[in-house]
């Protein structure tokens, strides 16, 4: 199968080249999608520098409109046969890639989904950033008569069809509740695997706020009664 890294960038220009070279590293992507969502801190003139093969593409907004547009022009622009996440931060490990495909490899899987609540390795920090991912799974999980213990995961895998048959429509982080909700109403095969995490705290430049939080329970609600 092809996998197709679609990676959305905002102004992340001290981790950008790590997390492209992490992810170049592990040898399993046959593309690699960025897509800068109108970076102002130096990234996007990085990004132009890149001397690119074409396994790797760069596409630019003119504008920030947010992290679920800038996956759904990365989804536009991927060709392979699965299509994986990965945040531009270094908290999630590309490393841990095999464990990530293996179920959909195998046959048994449509989707899966990486938990950082499963047991592997992460920093201790962010007690309440826990706490809020773990109230809107819960809500998920009622919501949709499913077992998740990790919903807001930046580390989601996707067979590609499965994925363009879904249309999109969330522009920030409400895309989380978005997309499960709509492969939780497909019935589709949604596989769990233990991934570590070491999270960065806001002074760190982390971007998801309390307003987000609100966002997903409103949009775990709404998509429970519509498409």
């Amino acid at each position: 199968m092809k996998l197709s890294v679609v990676i959305p960038v905002y102004n992340e220009k001290n981790t950008v080249a790590e997390i492209l070279r992490r992810v170049k590293a592990t040898g399993r992507a046959d593309e690699i999608i960025l897509v800068d969502d109108g970076s102002t801190d130096g990234t996007r003139e990085f990004l132009r520098t890149l001397v690119s093969p074409p396994a790797v593409k760069v596409v630019f907004h003119e504008k920030n409109m947010g992290k679920g547009a800038a996956l759904r022009t990365g989804f536009r622009n991927a060709s392979g046969d699965v299509i994986l996440v990965q945040d531009a931060d270094l908290e999630y490990n590309p490393a841990e890639y095999p464990a990530l495909l293996e179920p959909i490899e195998s046959g048994q899987a449509d989707v899966v989904y990486g938990s950082r609540f499963l047991g592997a390795k992460h920093r201790v920090t962010m007690f309440w950033h826990m706490v809020a991912n773990q109230l809107l799974t819960f809500a998920t999980n009622v919501l949709y008569n499913s077992i998740l213990s990790d919903m807001e995961t930046g580390y989601k895998v996707f067979k590609a069809d499965l994925l363009k048959s879904i249309p999109l429509r969330a522009n920030r982080f409400d895309f989380e509740p978005e997309i499960t909700a709509k492969i939780l109403k497909r019935k589709a095969r949604v596989f769990e695997i233990p991934i570590s995490f070491n999270p960065r705290e806001y002074d760190e430049g982390k971007k998801i706020g309390l307003v987000d939080a609100f966002a997903a329970v409103w949009a775990l609600i709404k998509y429970r009664f519509m498409d």
